[in-house]
Formats: structure tokens, sequence, C-alpha cells
């Protein structure tokens, strides 16, 4: 994984967010992500050649991330990396192919814009999904695990 910084750029018509070293020229197609809540996490979902990116647009979310070791039976010992995504951090998440990602909204309205390397006719073809349980080292967040300045 890599993150892509940002930043922003503000006066008195408003502000604007670029991310300028995020090259685009492999995306060929985004969607956004809305949860209908803070305690729905979206996962296992991992693609075995389509990588992706994660820009958040409002709101927080944590990503938990694992390199999937075997297509057919991955082990589900496996370590899981665990993120905090903020709009604020105006930074692009870089997911290279062979990890699976779940995430959670950690705020009301969150909203999480993804942008994939393959358009989706090729989706049917790899898209490997697993239950939310089925890795044993995730652990659904609790209050008192996320950053103070998350809970409201």
């Amino acid at each position: 994984m890599e993150t892509i910084k940002g930043g922003i750029a503000e006066d008195h018509r408003g502000q604007i967010r670029f991310v300028n070293d995020f090259d685009m020229t492999l995306v060929k197609r985004f969607y956004i992500i809305r949860n209908t809540d803070t305690s729905l996490v979206r996962g296992w979902r991992a693609h075995r050649i389509e990588q992706r990116w994660f820009y958040v647009l409002s709101g927080s979310f944590r990503v938990q991330i694992v390199k999937i070791d075997n297509w057919d039976s991955p082990s589900a010992n496996s370590h899981i990396e665990s993120l905090i995504l903020k709009a604020s951090d105006y930074q692009v998440l870089h997911v290279p192919a062979g990890y699976g990602t779940a995430f959670q909204a950690l705020e009301t309205n969150s909203e999480l814009i993804v942008f994939a390397d393959y358009g989706i006719d090729n989706a049917k073809n790899d898209d490997y999904t697993w239950h939310l349980n089925y890795f044993m080292n995730f652990q659904a967040p609790s209050l008192h695990e996320l950053p103070t300045e998350i809970i409201r």
C-alpha cells in the first residue's frame, strides 16, 4: 500500500482539494460509497488483477487490508493492516492487486470515491468475497479505539 499526499488551497472564494501526484492514466472507472450508517462494515472483497485507489470525499473511514495468499483458500490468520482515512488528510490510498479490503464509515454521511483500473465488464471475473469474520485477525472497532477527533 501507498498513500499519495494532496492538499488544499483556500481563499475568499472557497477551497480546492487536490492530489496532483495521483497519476490517473490507468483509471477506467470510479464509484462512490456511502454506507447507511456507521455500524456497517463492507468487506471482505478482493481483486486478483484489479488495483484500486481510495479517496475520502467527506468524513472518515476505517479501512482494513489483507494480502490474499491463496485465492482458493486464503489463510484465515493473515495479517490485517488497519488505517483511518479522513477527508481532511487530502490523500489517495493505493491498494495494489492481490489484496482484500473491508471499510467502515466512522462518521455519518461519510463518502469514499473508489477508482479502478479495469472496466465493469471485468468485475465478474475478478471479484472475490469472504464473510466479514473469515479472517480471524479482523476486529470491528469500538469507540475507545478511534481517535477522539472522530468520535462525536
